[in-house]
């Protein structure tokens, strides 16, 4: 698989990355043997560039990650995170104190069983801390070598430049997608005028996108069932843009959710792309992405069917959509 290196470090991920959070949370129930076939499959097939955070499962996808791929270490790059405390009812808040950045930084050490992280990110800005002191002390992690790069997720255009000039960013993390093209009013031309890497987390639309959902019922453990646009009226209405989704993927001898990842690749060499699932069949259907090929033609069709403000629907719950930036923010 082809490569990629981190702007401001030395570190090369693999052009196409693997969400880890469905291994241990927010999609139904957990399997172990599961997850680790598809963390063992994903190295085989060059997907080296893995993301989780302390938060996936309180602990235990960091855990995961490195109980199986402690043994291949010098062969995979981990992207982890640090940030969100969880209260009660699910709440979430940040905590970006700079005091507590290197705690955190060693807890998820010690569940991976590393002694470097590839990639740190703040997993949401503290609005209570300037975000130059969190950064500050994330940079103080890469000059002690916890850390080789850092990053940002969920942040606006001002919100990295003023973080850059206290320490160079290497890859900022977004939802990005067909039905979730907002990145592009303004974070993803900032990186690209900083030279930062764009990371898109949920390019399939938390699975909207494949063409294999059909209600809006979600089982238990399943984040999906608080989230705005999969409840029933809002889930039919993007159903429907998926349909055409469906006949365009197969015009092209592919899956829709081939043809959804494709397009994301497809905006740039500088994007790449962390697909999340827990099962090897999903995780190689995605990788066949990267060999479906789009003509301008069917990139334009694919820009006219999902403009942006296509998706019907909030991407969060309130609570949580306070927590991420937005350029109307800055």
């Amino acid at each position: 698989m082809d490569r990629r290196k981190l702007p401001f470090s030395d570190v090369e991920i693999s052009r196409l990355g693997l969400g880890c959070m469905s291994m241990s949370a927010a999609y139904g129930t957990p399997d172990a043997a599961l997850a680790e076939a598809t963390l063992q499959r994903a190295v085989e097939l060059g997907v080296t560039f893995l993301d989780t955070a302390n938060v996936y499962g309180m602990g235990h996808n960091e855990e995961l990650i490195g109980r199986v791929l402690g043994p291949v270490r010098d062969k995979i790059q981990i992207g982890t995170k640090f940030g969100f405390v969880p209260g009660e009812g699910g709440a979430l808040s940040v905590d970006g104190r700079p005091q507590i950045v290197r705690t955190r930084c060693e807890e998820s050490l010690k569940r991976l069983g590393t002694d470097y992280i590839d990639l740190y990110y703040a997993h949401r800005v503290d609005p209570k801390i300037p975000v130059e002191d969190t950064v500050a002390a994330m940079g103080a992690l890469v000059t002690s070598g916890l850390v080789r790069a850092i990053g940002l997720s969920e942040v606006n255009s001002d919100t990295l430049r003023r973080a850059h000039r206290i320490h160079p960013i290497s890859a900022v993390q977004s939802e990005y997608s067909l039905w979730n093209r907002e990145p592009e009013t303004g974070i993803i031309e900032t990186c690209r005028e900083l030279g930062v890497t764009f990371v898109p987390f949920s390019p399939l639309g938390r699975g909207m996108l494949t063409g294999t959902l059909s209600t809006p019922e979600f089982g238990k453990g399943d984040m999906r069932a608080r989230m705005p646009r999969f409840q029933e009226g809002n889930f039919e209405k993007n159903r429907a843009l998926v349909t055409r989704l469906e006949e365009i993927a197969r015009a092209r001898n592919c899956t829709p959710a081939q043809l959804a990842l494709a397009w994301v690749v497809a905006q740039g060499d500088d994007i790449v792309p962390i697909p999340g699932t827990k099962r090897v069949n999903i995780l190689e259907e995605n990788v066949g992405a990267l060999d479906v090929s789009l003509d301008q033609a069917t990139l334009d069709e694919l820009d006219r069917l999902f403009p942006i403000g296509a998706a019907v629907g909030e991407r969060y719950p309130a609570q949580m959509s306070k927590l991420a930036q937005s350029e109307k923010s800055a």
